[in-house]
């Protein structure tokens, strides 16, 4: 395991960080490293290993090294290629923790690592989004971070799940067939897989898609031991049993004001009384995505997606997840630049093929 340690931020911030990783280190053997630089010279023996990427931020949230590991990263699209992934994040108070997060998730799988299911462990400065977490432990927060840095080792030093023969791959988009780039990508995805792939697809323009309203959480659970929701409609009769089905899901989003659309965000919602009942199979699915924006904005998405159904729904992020294009008139994503060869690409990726 290799501890990606890089300097600077806060120094409480670092010494509560340091306290945790040495309790959830006993036992394991591991290289540390400190610098962007230092990680870009293991380029080529990487692969198979696991990264804990762990960043104090300063005030503002920022940490020089950690832009520089931004830069080094979206340069060298293989350096983590075959790496299973985890972030240990933390800041001086209750801002930038997540959005840190989130943006390493994305860029750190564009240079081919693997992220398990839930693979963050965010401390903001008060610890209060340990609350929760403590409380079912019976443990101070601060006792209750350390344990998730302790549980987060563990998950990195175990395997993942294997590729499976067939992949049972359901594609979910609310979008119009005649006026959709993003259907369109998807159509020239879809035209590269192989029998190896079995694809069902889902729209949510098919029937009434009514947002999560929170119901209570004993209310939720009880429905969601069910495979239900007390809303029903298309999500509990068609997208639930299709969840449970597939071994892999893409979703379709073009960008609607720098976010998933309503549906899609509703999808989202109302996966929480499903995640409740389907945790641990969840942890086997593959996440992939297809974003096009038709101005700019398509990273922000694509983190929005790998946020929501990695970070907190348990999917596994597969490398390469995500296609991002820019396409505005209907159609025009036919003349993005190469676009039949990352679409053949991102066939080959969602297969397990990455050589």
């Amino acid at each position: 395991m290799y501890i990606i340690r890089l300097q600077g931020g806060d120094e409480t911030v670092r010494r509560r960080q340091d306290e945790a990783l040495k309790q959830a280190l006993v036992g394991h053997k591991y290289i540390r490293t400190e610098t962007p630089e230092e990680l870009q010279d293991l380029t080529g023996r990487l692969e198979g290993s696991a990264c804990l990427f762990v960043i104090a931020l300063g005030a503002g949230g920022y940490n020089e090294a950690y832009r520089k590991l931004v830069a080094v990263l979206y340069e060298n699209k293989t350096l983590l290629a075959g790496v299973r992934g985890g972030i240990l994040v933390d800041g001086p108070d209750e801002l930038f923790t997540k959005k840190t997060a989130r943006e390493l998730l994305f860029i750190a799988n564009r240079a081919g690592c693997i992220f398990p299911g839930t693979p963050l462990v965010e401390g903001t400065g008060s610890l209060y989004n340990f609350t929760v977490r403590a409380r079912i432990r019976k443990v101070s927060k601060k006792e209750a971070y350390i344990l998730a840095v302790c549980d987060l080792v563990e998950k990195l030093s175990g395997p993942l799940p294997q590729q499976p023969e067939t992949t049972r791959l359901l594609v979910v988009h609310a979008s119009r067939h005649s006026t959709s780039n993003t259907l369109l990508l998807w159509e020239m995805v879809k035209k590269n897989l192989t029998a190896a792939t079995c694809v069902e697809e889902i729209s949510l323009l098919d029937g009434e898609l009514i947002d999560c309203r929170g119901c209570a959480y004993e209310m939720c659970l009880h429905y969601g031991e069910q495979s239900a929701c007390f809303y029903g409609g298309h999500m509990v009769e068609s997208v639930y049993p299709a969840l449970k089905r597939c071994n892999a899901l893409l979703l379709a989003c073009p960008n609607y004001n720098d976010a998933v659309g309503a549906n899609m965000a509703a999808f989202f919602n109302r996966l929480t009384a499903l995640f409740r009942s389907e945790y641990d199979n969840f942890a086997a699915k593959r996440l992939y995505a297809l974003v096009v924006s038709g101005y700019s904005g398509g990273d922000i998405v694509a983190e929005q997606i790998a946020s929501t159904m990695c970070l907190n729904k348990n999917f596994m992020l597969p490398p390469y997840f995500a296609l991002v294009e820019t396409a505005h008139e209907p159609k025009s994503i036919l003349a993005c630049e190469k676009i039949e060869e990352k679409a053949r690409l991102m066939a080959s990726h969602i297969e397990g093929k990455y050589k």
